[in-house]
Formats: structure tokens, sequence, C-alpha cells
């Protein structure tokens, strides 16, 4: 795929801004993110010097291969940058000799003290690059990791129009409820992505799942007009989801198309891969009107088929245009899993280790998945993180079981409250007998009594705790191996929610 085809994440009609710059004494810094092409004005001036549709610092007089001007832009959304593009349109005897593009990934809401911190991890996008002026110039980072910040250098100095960051969105969990909430399943800021369409002439595809309602015409996805139209001529679009999920409501809106909106349209899914998967009747054809939000929800318009699907495919008949699709849903088990593999493949080495160090403290452990990521799938992941588990020697049982606080107890660890919120419900009186049982089973075997009490009840641990309480040190390092593993796997889907 051509990268520009991808949503561009430093577009300031997506939310994108730039945050800081060290100079823009001739032009704004905000001009590197506007979304339309930069324009040249013959005789425009104003009182610092030419007016420039660009960012533009002032000359520098210091000598050394280390002067340089600098910008940040906190991007629309996090995501993988596949393509860059430097462009200097009309920066011809001002344009930077070089530049270089570095990323980070900070949490929403981090101001510009923090990010010019010595304590923030920037990562190379772009190396140290030359320049050519009146250009677009392009670059293909090698940087798999999601970010949220951009930082533009320059050598030494000079004006850069617009700054193109073309990417694969990957969604933040925290900022849009988790992977266990409804959400868009369609939307760019869910991971949603537009695959292909039979035309977009008047429209880009990706406008279809952009965030918020369309700003005018131009902000939706249009097809030319077809001649020789018959009942069946129709144009389509195909939409990757967030992951596998179940569809809850499907909205169409033809926001600002009025004498161009398809006459009907139908809506048909697919699970698997859409050259190879049967698709199924979403919505039957139906009848649109202009600039309007057309809901279809199971209990009003149902839905023939709730899924679960990985695709959509829309079919408008004959053409024309549609300003925003959205799937309301969930997502599976399977679709949670996924979403978490790609969560690892695409962390920060800082961000990395934190995530899996919640899920498992051993050190093993993490150096293993760190390794052997990106996986195929998320059950590919939870396959490869319950063999490293269950195979772990005495050290490295001891090293996990080291971070898990003990059945019953009051954990501030998120995630083993979560898992023993029943186990804590229970009445006082086998609450006691369990820490009694813990205490016994600590003694003897040397390390605290693990159990995967997702689901269980005060009683049934119990009951296990002094089961186990009999068998021999050697047979429970095994079976605590085994245990692990599966609360392993399940802090691993934790991870998105």
């Amino acid at each position: 795929m051509n990268f520009e085809e991808l949503p561009n994440l430093a577009s300031e009609r997506l939310g994108a801004v730039v945050l800081w710059a060290t100079d823009d004494f001739f032009a704004a810094r905000e001009n590197l993110i506007r979304d339309a092409a930069a324009e040249w004005r013959e005789h425009a001036y104003t009182d610092r010097g030419k007016w420039m549709d660009g960012w533009e610092s002032r000359r520098k007089r210091a000598i050394g291969s280390d002067v340089q001007d600098a910008a940040i832009v906190r991007l629309a959304m996090p995501g993988v940058c596949r393509g860059i593009v430097v462009d200097t349109a009309f920066f011809r005897g001002n344009f930077p000799e070089q530049c270089a593009i570095e990323g980070t990934t900070a949490p929403e809401g981090t101001l510009v003290d923090s990010l010019l911190s010595p304590e923030t991890e920037w990562v190379e996008v772009v190396p140290r690059s030359p320049l050519e002026g009146n250009a677009k110039n392009v670059f293909e980072p090698r940087c798999d990791v999601a970010l949220t910040h951009l930082r533009l250098r320059i050598f030494p100095d000079g004006g850069v129009a617009r700054l193109r960051v073309h990417g694969s969105p990957v969604p933040d969990w925290t900022r849009i409820g988790g992977a266990s909430s409804p959400i868009d399943l369609a939307t760019l800021e869910s991971g949603g992505e537009v695959l292909a369409c039979s035309d977009m002439f008047f429209g880009p595809k990706h406008n279809l799942i952009q965030p918020g309602r369309a700003r005018n015409m131009s902000d939706g996805w249009e097809t030319k007009r077809r001649r020789g139209v018959t009942p069946e001529t129709h144009d389509w679009v195909l939409v990757k989801l967030a992951g596998q999920g179940t569809l809850d409501r499907v909205e169409l809106d033809t926001a600002f198309f009025l004498g161009n909106f398809p006459d009907t349209a139908m809506l048909e899914g697919c699970d698997g891969d859409p050259e190879k998967s049967p698709f199924r009747t979403i919505l039957a054809r139906r009848k649109l009107m202009g600039h309007t939000r057309h809901f279809f929800a199971s209990e009003q318009t149902p839905l023939e088929d709730r899924g679960p699907f990985t695709h959509l495919r829309l079919k408008v008949f004959p053409d024309g245009g549609v300003s925003r699709l959205r799937a309301f849903g969930k997502l599976t088990e399977r679709g949670r899993s996924d979403a978490a593999a790609r969560m690892l493949a695409s962390s920060s080495p800082r961000d990395l280790e934190a995530r899996l160090r919640a899920c498992c403290t051993a050190s093993r452990f993490i150096g293993a998945m760190t390794k052997e990521r990106p996986f195929a799938s998320g059950e590919a992941m939870l396959g490869r993180a319950r063999e490293i588990v269950s195979a772990f020697a005495e050290a490295d049982v001891l090293e996990a079981v080291a971070g898990h606080p003990r059945i019953g107890d009051k954990s501030r660890e998120r995630f083993s409250s979560e898992e023993q919120s029943r186990a804590r419900a229970g009445a006082p009186e086998t609450l006691a007998a369990l820490a009694e049982a813990n205490r016994a089973y600590e003694q003897k075997h040397g390390f605290v009594f693990l159990i995967y009490a997702t689901g269980k009840s005060a009683e049934e641990i119990l009951a296990a705790a002094r089961t186990r309480l009999q068998n021999t040190r050697e047979a429970e390092l095994k079976t605590a191996a085994r245990e692990l593993a599966e609360i392993t796997a399940l802090r691993l889907r934790k991870l998105v929610g």
C-alpha cells in the first residue's frame, strides 16, 4: 500500500497540535499541520518579512554542526508512522539543509515542560537527512513504536511548509474506555482502517471513519457519477474493524450530501480474510436521504446479523457520497486478545517492560516475550505466554510469585484486586480459615499459595488450598507454574481493558 493512502496523523483537522518551537520569527509553527496545501502569495509581506505559508525560523549566526531549530507536534492520535513528508514548498533559498525526526509515547495531557525534560524517552524515527528546497521530501521510518508526539529538528534554521505523518492509528484504550466497553469499532481512533474502495474521485476513503461529524462535503467519501446505470450498479468500500466484534447499532451519515447522496445502500460483514470469507447481510438494501444521520439499532431497525465480524463492506447504489460510517459494538474475547498483541508490538521499550511486568514479574517471561514479539495473533501471544510460564524453573516461579499478594489479602495492584474480588467477599470465618491456610502453605513450601482466582469463591479457594497443602514442594512448584500461566494469559488480555 502507498503510505500516502494512510491517514495523516499530523492533521490539524483530526486534532494534531504544534505544541512548541524554538523559534517561529518569520512564519507561525501552527502552519506546519494545516490540511490545505501550502500556497504562494507573490506580493504579500508582514512586518517581519515575506509572508510564507509554513513554519520559518530566523537565521542562525552561530557556527557548528549541532546548530538547529526544533518543533514538537502532538499527533491527532497514537500511531505507527509508515511514511513522513517534510514539504518545503516555496522555500527555495531559505529551506533547512537537513532534518531529523524523533518520537515519543507520552500520556494524554503531558505538558511541554515534561516533553523537554531529560526523562522523556525519544526514539529515532528519521535519522539526520538532507532536504531539498521547494520539494516534498519523503521518508519511510523504520520505527514500529506507536508514537503520540514527534519532534522535527532542522539544521541549522529555515522554513518547512508542511509536515505530513501518514500511519496506522493504534488505540489508546485508556482514552476510549477499554476494549471491553462498547465502542465504534470502525473509527480511526479505535484502530479501524479503510482497506479499499471502488472509487474516491471527490473524497478520500478514510474520511468515512474519521472522528466527529463532517465539516463540509469535502470531509466525506464521495465517488464520481456512474453512467449506464442498472438496478445493480453500485460503488463499495471495505472497512477493517478494530478487531473481531459484535455489533449493536450502525449509523450512516450523509451530512452535506444533498444532490449527490446515494439512492440506496446496504451493509455486509465477514469474519476473517475478506477475499476468502463469505459476507453476510447486516443491513438489507434501503433508501437513504440527503444530509441525514440514518440510525440502525437492534431494538428499532433490527440488524439482520450482529456478527462477529472483522470487516464491513458498504455498498452504495449507484454512486454518491457518505460522510461517516459508524459501527458500535464490543470486541469479542479474540478481538481483545488480538488488540493486546498489537499493543505489545507497538509499545516503546519502557512501556513494553512495564506492561509485561504487570502480567508476570519473572525476568525470563519479560525477556522471552520482548524478544519474540510481534506475535501473529492474540491466540499466538497467549499460547506462547502459557508455554514460557508453564516451563518455569524453581527460581522463575519464586521470582514471579514474589510479585503476588496472598489470596484474600487486600491489594492495591489492579489486576490482583480484580481477580480476587469474589475471594474477598467470603464470610469472615471462611476468610480467617483461608488466611490460616495461606500461612501454613507458605511455611511448608516456602512461597505464597497461588491459584487462578478469577470467578472462584472464597470457599472454593479454601478447599483447593487445603488439598494442595498436602502436596510436596516439587509438585507445588509445577502447579504454581501452571496457575501462573493462566493468570498471565488473563492479564495479557486485560492490558487493553
